[in-house]
This record gives C-alpha cells, sequence and structure tokens, in this order.
C-alpha cells in the first residue's frame, strides 16, 4: 500500500491507496499560514501518521510516501513555489527525520496527470495531458507512457504569456495565462463585471454562494444574466488560448480539464472550449484533434497520483 498527500491551496489532504488507486481511508488538515518548511514537514508527517492510526496500518506495510506540491520539484527537494514561500527546501529529507519511509515528491499537477492517466480520463493514452484550474493553473504531461518532469521545472504551463503586458501574476511575470484562466482570474474578472453592472445577477448569486467564488459566472450566467453570459465567453477565450497553445506543440491524444471549475456546464464550457480549439488548433489542418473532456477524479486524482508515481517513471 501506499499514502498519497495533495499540498493544496487552503489544504493537506492524504489517502491510503492500494495498487489499484482505491483510497481506502482519507485524512485532511488546513494548511493554515505558513510557518516554514519545518512546520509544513511536520504537518505532514502528522497528516501520514493519521492515516496510519485511523486505518490500523501498520507502517512496514507502506511502500512510499508520495507528496504533491504546487511548484517545481527534483528528487526529493522543491526548488521553487510560487503560492508557497519555498525555494531549495530539501522537503523529502526534512519528513523523513521523523517517519522513516521513502518519499517521492513530484509536482501537484503532474500528480493529477498520473492519477487520472492510470485510474480516470487518460486511461490507455500514450500522450496525455491534463490541465489544473485552482489557485493557479497546473500542468501535467504524460509522454510516449510516462511523466514527463524534465529537470524538475516543466509542465509549468499557467506561466506562458497570453497578454502581453497584462495582468501581474505571482510567478513575477504579467498576463500569464493563470492570472486569467485559475479560478483566481475569474473570481478577480467576475468582481470587475459585478462593479460594471450593479444590475446583473451575479450580485444575487454571490449573495446567495456567501462571497465572490469561482463558480458565480457560471450559476448567474445559467439564470439568462447576459453580463454573466459574456463573461463566461470571456473567460473561455482564455482558457481556450492557452488550451490551443498546448495541443500546437504536444498533440496530446486526450486533454483533461481538472479542478472545480471544470464541473461548470458543459454548454457553458466544455463545448465552446472544443469548438474554440477545433477551430484554431494547428493540427486541425491534419484533421487530428484531442479528446477534450473534463477530468474524472475530482480533488482525488492528486491523492492517487502521488501515491501510484511509481508506475509512471
Amino acid at each position: 500500500m501506499y499514502i498519497g498527500i495533495d499540498v493544496g491551496g487552503t489544504n493537506l489532504k492524504a489517502g491510503l491507496v492500494d495498487e489499484n488507486g482505491k483510497i481506502l481511508a482519507a485524512e485532511r488538515m488546513p494548511l493554515g499560514e505558513f510557518q516554514g518548511e519545518g512546520a509544513l514537514a511536520n504537518s505532514l508527517v502528522d497528516l501520514a501518521e493519521a492515516i496510519l492510526q485511523s486505518s490500523g496500518t501498520d507502517l512496514k506495510d507502506i511502500r512510499h510516501v508520495g507528496i504533491g506540491i504546487p511548484g517545481a520539484v527534483a528528487g526529493g527537494d522543491v526548488l521553487y513555489t510560487c503560492n508557497i514561500p519555498m525555494r531549495n527546501v530539501p522537503l523529502a529529507e526534512l519528513f523523513q527525520r521523523r517517519l522513516d519511509v521513502p518519499v517521492l515528491l513530484e509536482n501537484d499537477a503532474n500528480c493529477a496527470a498520473v492519477g487520472e492517466w492510470i485510474c480516470g480520463a487518460g486511461r490507455g493514452a500514450k500522450d496525455f495531458v491534463i490541465i489544473t484550474l485552482g489557485t493557479g493553473v497546473g500542468g501535467g504531461l504524460i509522454l510516449n507512457g510516462k511523466l514527463y518532469t524534465g529537470g524538475g521545472i516543466v509542465g509549468e504551463v499557467g506561466h506562458m504569456v497570453i497578454e502581453k503586458n497584462g495582468e501581474p501574476c505571482n510567478c513575477g511575470r504579467r498576463g500569464c495565462w493563470e492570472a486569467y484562466a485559475s479560478a483566481t482570474g475569474l473570481i478577480r474578472m467576475t468582481k470587475e463585471t459585478m462593479n460594471e453592472h450593479p444590475n446583473s445577477k451575479l450580485w444575487a448569486v454571490t449573495l446567495e454562494n456567501g462571497g465572490v467564488d469561482g463558480r458565480a459566472a457560471f450559476q448567474a450566467a445559467e439564470r439568462e444574466d447576459a453580463p454573466a453570459k459574456a463573461l463566461c465567453k470571456k473567460y473561455v477565450e482564455y482558457l481556450g488560448a492557452g488550451v490551443t497553445n498546448l495541443v500546437n506543440i504536444l498533440q496530446p491524444e486526450i486533454l483533461a480539464v481538472g479542478g472545480g471549475i471544470a464541473g461548470a456546464p458543459e454548454a457553458l464550457l466544455m463545448e465552446p472550449l472544443r469548438d474554440l480549439v477545433a477551430r484554431e488548433c494547428y493540427p486541425r489542418h491534419a484533421g487530428k484533434l484531442p479528446k477534450i473532456i473534463p477530468a474524472e477524479l475530482g480533488n482525488d486524482a492528486g491523492i492517487i497520483g502521488a501515491a501510484l508515481l511509481h508506475r509512471a517513471v
């Protein structure tokens, strides 16, 4: 058995996973304010120990612990994270100081790619790409049946510029895809739309939701709100710009879209996204279009992929 841990923007999630990708037990805890790499390592160990205790599993039955980190990693080190202040941190070593078990460290979107490739939307594909739409935009690449990691800083698809001199990004550039296609970017654009249209149904939706979130634009658009429908169209255009770039460069068999936004109504998100890519991507000239579908595993993808990293390297 394996333990997979997914380090998210707000929560740490872990699961006890078998060789078939089935989650046998799960635990989670809030990430909280970052208190340093040592404190983070201790939280990860606490989470792993909670899994062992709640499932009645002995540490000797764990082949390894896989950890997905939202940033660049190489070996057991975190090279850099954009949304958590870490640089050149030997996280695997810090973890093993308390818990003597092999540790595999990987980018969180890469873990999601492995999970979806083995157990979800990418099953059977030789070349598979996943993008994850959350606090940022992550990407994971399965190329020729293997996870592509390069030198540890690859798949950072959210940081290609799609709007020159556009919105500032946490990475230090301006106009990154992440600044427009992430849930964070959509929330920013939703607030801008609400300020421009005080009579929009976006106001009622956000009141019902208890605040502005990544669902509001699509919920208001379903109520035939014109500003919200225009916002969704604009968002899909930004999303499609990056997806088309990926299709042109990699020509995957399957491209999956994950994250909470991927659960938006098909007619407002996936259908116009497919139409845009089919209309603009270069492989269309050869009659080769990828299958563009929602990811299947939801929040479990990163946990399963982290646990089963050994099957993709």
